[in-house]
């Protein structure tokens, strides 16, 4: 069990904005994909830590474009990313729970809470 506290509002905005309709894993992921989809104001920025199987490589200053494609979002949220002064071609993929954001605006800290939280109370799409 979580030991993150319920929180009686995000739980009922999850339920009835993020999840209201969901039946399966795949109409879960579709509910917070376009709840983040559509409540994040991008770009902003963030510090990457990329998580892999050989331990954490060293942070970046990374600039979150927008979210991936809902398709690669089926088992996790991702975002595309680009290094701070990187261009264009150097767009990669992450994990939203591998940032730390850095200068989100209140909708957006938001939704990144939402996010956080449901995670956090071990919930699974």
């Amino acid at each position: 069990m979580s030991n993150v506290e319920l929180d009686a509002n995000r739980e009922e905005r999850i339920k009835s904005e993020i999840l209201v309709d969901a039946e399966d894993k795949e109409d879960r992921a579709m509910g917070w994909y376009y709840y983040l989809d559509d409540c994040l104001n991008f770009p902003f920025n963030a510090k990457w830590a990329k998580k892999g199987r050989k331990g954490i490589a060293p942070e970046k200053d990374v600039e979150v474009l927008g979210m991936a494609t809902d398709e690669e979002c089926l088992r996790d949220m991702l975002v595309e990313i680009v290094e701070v002064g990187g261009s264009d071609d150097d767009v990669e993929v992450a994990k939203l729970t591998d940032l730390q954001v850095l200068d989100a605006d209140s909708d957006t800290q938001e939704a990144l809470d939402d996010w956080y939280y449901w995670l956090a109370r071990g919930y699974k799409f």
